[in-house]
């Protein structure tokens, strides 16, 4: 059978208790009150598709929400448009997903559930998306889905997108996380993209972190879950100590000594931090500066609240910095740019040109980047000119690349901490665009500068973090 196959038939009204339902995507038919009223005063105003069994019966194809509905409101005849049956499967589907789609549309689940029948009748991927008109790249993803328990039976239960749900793939072990993100999708889709590349980092820095101790640990050293601070008095830091002959303690020199002890910890920039430490310095012939530590007093809870918002948002701007230069780049692959998009590059050869300068002083490699380009290197010639020559349509795509770029090269993590006001108008920009501000940006979006001078200053200190 070929795709624009046409199915003649003729129109019977029958009741609609003797109809049998056949098997279909929809894997479930919710009928609201609004919905059975609707029949009940207007009636069936179409057909419902069907064909005759072998035993007779009239099996029901596509409209089974209109038989469920009809039934409910006491209907004892409904017109039902009759075919020849067709037992070809992958036929069946596809005609039950374009009524479904025409009538009320799928969910995800139920889409990716049909897809998943017909790969099991041997359609390809490529023949599923030309069929049912859809993406093959959301073919592949629907078909990931299904295939993973946790992913599909989330999709099913919750109003979670495909992408969604294929994110939460990524994370099948760690039943805490999927919730979460679960619970985000559900409750402020908005921010799903900034908690799940959260969720992937701190996933990454785990994984360095546990790395890290089990080569400390394999080596002998003593895996401590927590900093023991600067007064402990169980453990001492190692940069605190010094040799009989007042030399500092090295890691060398505490190879062959025991109570000795490491404590690791993850930055926001993915690298390992290790802290060593002895737990009887004294009986390895070590002492401290001046025969006591030096210290000021701990840190007070406040200080300690500050201290963990700081690490907190730190991590968070780097995540949201790899969501926020994917949608960048996604939305400089656009057919059409904002309709404001000459107006914000405009501004940012006059309003904020001081970023735009450094930036090309620089070569502003990630104006190349977000057009998908490999950085020009210092010998070759600059490749977003090159672009514009070959295809000059593009030459708005690049002027805007080359403003974005510029703006998003002066941002760090001291963004949300000392924002300028080109920080504030660029994050500004983003979300009336459509980007979602997470909770660290929208920081930078509420905070003013105590000064309107040249931006210059908040830049430097940004880099030299």
């Amino acid at each position: 059978m070929n795709d624009t196959t046409t199915v003649a038939g003729t129109i019977e009204h029958l009741d609609p208790h003797t109809l049998v339902i056949e098997a279909n995507v929809r894997l479930s038919a919710p009928i609201t009150p609004a919905f059975v009223q609707s029949i009940r005063e207007n009636g069936v105003l179409t057909p419902v598709l069907g064909h005759r069994g072998a035993n007779g019966t009239i099996q029901v194809r596509a409209g089974q929400r209109r038989v469920f509905a009809a039934r409910e409101a006491g209907f004892t005849t409904i017109p039902v448009y009759l075919v020849d049956a067709d037992d070809v499967t992958a036929e069946r589907i596809v005609q039950q997903m374009v009524e479904n789609d025409q009538r009320e549309a799928l969910t995800d689940g139920d889409r990716a559930a049909a897809f998943q029948q017909l790969a099991f009748e041997g359609l390809a991927v490529t023949a599923i998306a030309r069929r049912t008109g859809t993406r093959a790249k959301d073919v592949k993803t629907a078909l990931a889905v299904v295939e993973n328990a946790s992913a599909a039976s989330a999709l099913q239960e919750h109003p979670l997108t495909l992408d969604q749900a294929a994110i939460l793939i990524e994370f099948d072990a760690d039943e805490e996380v999927r919730a979460d993100l679960i619970g985000v999708a559900t409750k402020d889709p908005a921010q799903f993209a900034h908690a799940a590349q959260r969720a992937r980092d701190e996933k990454a820095r785990a994984k360095v972190k546990s790395g890290v101790e089990a080569d400390l640990a394999g080596l002998g050293y003593i895996i401590l879950e927590s900093d023991p601070g600067y007064y402990d008095t169980e453990y001492t830091r190692i940069s605190e100590l010094l040799t009989a002959d007042e030399q500092r303690v090295t890691i060398e020199l505490i190879e062959n000594v025991g109570g000795r002890a490491a404590h690791v910890r993850v930055y926001a920039d993915g690298d390992a931090n290790v802290t060593y430490f002895l737990r009887d310095a004294k009986a390895a012939g070590f002492h401290t500066y001046g025969g006591s530590q030096s210290k000021s007093g701990p840190m007070t809870e406040e200080e300690k609240a500050e201290r963990r918002t700081l690490i907190a948002n730190n991590k968070a701007w780097a995540s949201a910095e790899v969501v926020r230069r994917e949608w960048l780049t996604s939305l400089l692959s656009r057919k059409a740019l904002p309709k404001d998009a000459v107006v914000v590059i405009a501004k940012g050869l006059t309003v904020h040109r001081q970023a735009i300068s450094t930036a090309t002083r620089e070569g502003n490699e990630l104006a190349q980047q977000l057009l998908g380009l490999e950085p020009s290197s210092y010998f070759e010639n600059d490749k977003l000119a090159t672009l514009i020559e070959q295809t000059r349509a593009k030459a708005q795509q690049v002027a805007l690349s080359i403003v974005l770029g510029a703006c998003e090269s002066v941002t760090s993590k001291q963004t949300w901490r000392y924002p300028s006001p080109t920080d504030a108008d660029y994050f500004t920009q983003l979300a009336a665009w459509g980007y979602g501000l997470s909770e660290v940006e929208q920081i930078v979006t509420t905070t003013t500068t105590s000064t309107d001078d040249d931006e210059g200053a908040s830049v430097s200190t940004s880099e030299n973090d």
